[in-house]
């Protein structure tokens, strides 16, 4: 799906050079009073966008911009009909995997995603920042999330779960070097909260490992790039049917759509960490999340299988 006929003009550099480019911005450590972080929604960078601009080759929408959560991410409606995504991130972080995963991922066939066309990274020493703004395929099909949440997830047709399944598959044989959850991350967060676990993983697959509702599109697209690479199988069907935890006819459809992977070692094993989190984040601010309650009351069969 595309919003005009129109094909962007290609050009941006290769994941790997802007890698080595940026590489010694990872060491650059903040100078005493040095502002090593920016709120996009709050701080003013006309020149940010005015230089994203000619370094991409158009004019954005200023009225269309949508803010992310952190105020660290901001999109744009572009004149040529694309979706341009600007973000920054302070100079001594460093660039890191999740900054090149949406021109990563550009190489993946066989899912539905939005096509990147090019990017434009630059380190601003006024402000202790790097920027990056990336050039996609616009996709106007709302998110399941935005669309009406779980329960428009509830209501969506056959033909979008066969999609996704695809989707998922395709993705899953993908070879790369990415890590989108590591072996050491999964034990260590199972381990804060259940003990005697053999947390090995058995089965790897190239995962999105960001597969929440607001992430799918009521037409099947998976938004969102920054974390994908490896992880247990089943992971992302995991992270689905987290979110889909309150309500319980809706997760149960998660785990008849992806049994495969889910009732898999790995599976069972990235369910259990979704559960971790889940109570792990409820402990230590002291609150009750809608979540809670039925990611405990998955906790003993799944103990059971992974000990049997």
């Amino acid at each position: 799906m595309k919003a005009t006929d129109r094909q962007p003009r290609r050009g941006g550099r290769s994941a790997l050079s802007m890698i080595e480019r940026l590489t010694a911005v990872s060491t650059v450590r903040p100078a005493s009073g040095m502002t090593v972080t920016f709120d996009v929604r709050e701080q003013p960078h006309d020149d940010v966008i005015e230089r994203v601009e000619r370094g991409l080759g158009v004019e954005l929408d200023r009225s269309s911009v949508v803010y992310g959560i952190y105020g660290v991410t901001e999109g744009f409606r572009s004149t040529r009909g694309t979706w341009v995504r600007v973000e920054c991130r302070p100079r001594w972080r460093g660039p890191g995997a999740s900054w090149i995963g949406l021109e990563a991922a550009s190489a993946i066939p066989g899912v539905l995603k939005p096509e990147w066309f090019q990017s434009t990274t630059w380190v601003d020493e006024e402000r202790g920042q790097v920027w990056r703004a990336d050039e996609l395929e616009l996709i106007t099909s709302p998110s399941v999330d935005a669309s009406g949440g779980l329960v428009a997830a509830a209501a969506l047709p056959d033909s979008w779960w066969h999609d996704m399944r695809a989707s998922l598959a395709e993705l899953g044989k993908y070879e790369t070097k990415l890590v989108g959850m590591p072996q050491a991350h999964l034990a260590t967060r199972i381990g804060q909260v259940f003990e005697g676990v053999d947390t090995t993983v058995d089965e790897w697959a190239t995962a999105h490992a960001d597969l929440h509702w607001s992430n799918v599109t009521t037409d099947g697209h998976l938004l969102d790039w920054g974390d994908w690479g490896a992880a247990p199988r089943g992971y992302d069907a995991a992270t689905l049917w987290q979110a889909s935890l309150p309500d319980a006819a809706l997760a149960e459809r998660v785990q008849h759509e992806f049994a495969a992977d889910l009732e898999t070692r790995s599976g069972k094993l990235s369910q259990l960490l979704k559960c971790a989190n889940v109570i792990r984040i409820a402990r230590n601010r002291g609150m009750v999340t809608p979540l809670l309650e039925p990611a405990k009351a998955a906790v003993p069969a799944l103990l059971a299988e992974l000990q049997a």
